[in-house]
């Protein structure tokens, strides 16, 4: 029996993302925006949000001194961009090989990229900071953290932003897919505690990154919209071509992954309401404990 032939649907989703965050703002970033009360959550506003969101990272950045930096899973280059250009010295990691691509460009050649797993990475350098912006869900969480401190310098830090999944994520039994993701914050809460660390700094901004999922679930209604209609009009003008489409779908993607499609492309289930019901957001600086 032959076997099923896999569709990147991740790339696929990586390389629409920046099409749209492109569109929408005219920069590649894939982070969540930081969103004022008084601000409308609509598409106009998506770059400012991203940029409000970018300059409250930034703040927890050591002061006063040109940074050795780590920028682990750096998206696509834009905030290893914006650090090149205050003066220091960025290191990306980033597995993606079409993500690695837009970092080369968008960073440009004083940023170093290295194309593998933070998981497999090594070098001889040590670094300042080590940073993770909407990264740190993807990395195991028991190599991390510890990983990153072997790779400080001497009063090197790591920051994390972030988003972690909360207590109701994991009671809420339903089958369907649920916005947010992340490590379980308790499972991180019990890590920080047998680390040798220091928080210096926590803010918890899930109310502010909220209305961000509101603009994401926008694009793909409207791309549910474009597949809706072309699957009308195919149905009625081809319908034996159509039936053969669907038929090969079927065998490509599975029927979980299919209602899963469905309910992002046609639903509206990524509210902000239920991101702040499912996930918390967390902004950290930590510093490694001194030794006696």
């Amino acid at each position: 029996m032959a076997r099923k032939t896999k569709i990147d649907t991740r790339a696929i989703g990586l390389d629409v993302g920046l099409a749209f965050s492109r569109f929408l703002t005219g920069k590649e970033n894939l982070h969540y925006g930081l969103w004022q009360s008084d601000w409308e959550v609509c598409g106009a506003n998506a770059g400012r949000a991203q940029e409000a969101y970018t300059e409250k990272l930034f703040r927890l950045l050591p002061e006063g001194r040109s940074l050795t930096i780590l920028d682990i899973g750096g998206g696509a280059g834009e905030t290893a961009k914006k650090l090149v250009a205050m003066g220091h010295s960025v290191d990306i990691v980033i597995p993606s090989a079409f993500l690695a691509e837009r970092c080369r460009e968008n960073a440009g050649p004083k940023a170093r990229v290295h194309e593998c797993r933070f998981e497999d990475f090594t070098t001889d350098r040590r670094f300042d900071l080590c940073l993770f912006s909407e990264s740190y869900q993807y990395i195991p969480l028991d190599i991390a953290l510890a990983k990153c401190l072997g790779l400080l310098a001497d009063d090197g830090v790591v920051v994390i932003a972030d988003c972690f999944r909360s207590d109701a994520y994991y009671a809420d039994q339903e089958d369907v897919a649920k916005v947010g993701g992340g490590h379980a914050l308790k499972d991180f809460r019990a890590l920080l505690a047998k680390m040798p660390v220091v928080v210096e700094a926590e803010e918890d901004i899930t109310d502010a990154v909220a209305p961000s999922v509101e603009i994401e679930q926008e694009m793909f209604n409207v791309i549910g919209y474009a597949f809706r209609r072309s699957d009308e009009a195919l149905s009625e003008a081809r319908p034996v071509l159509y039936g053969t489409i669907r038929r090969i779908i079927g065998l490509l993607l599975g029927r979980r992954r299919r209602e899963r499609l469905e309910q992002r492309l046609h639903q509206r289930t990524r509210t902000a309401e239920a991101f702040r019901h499912y996930n918390t957001y967390l902004m950290l600086r930590l510093r490694p404990q001194e030794t006696a």
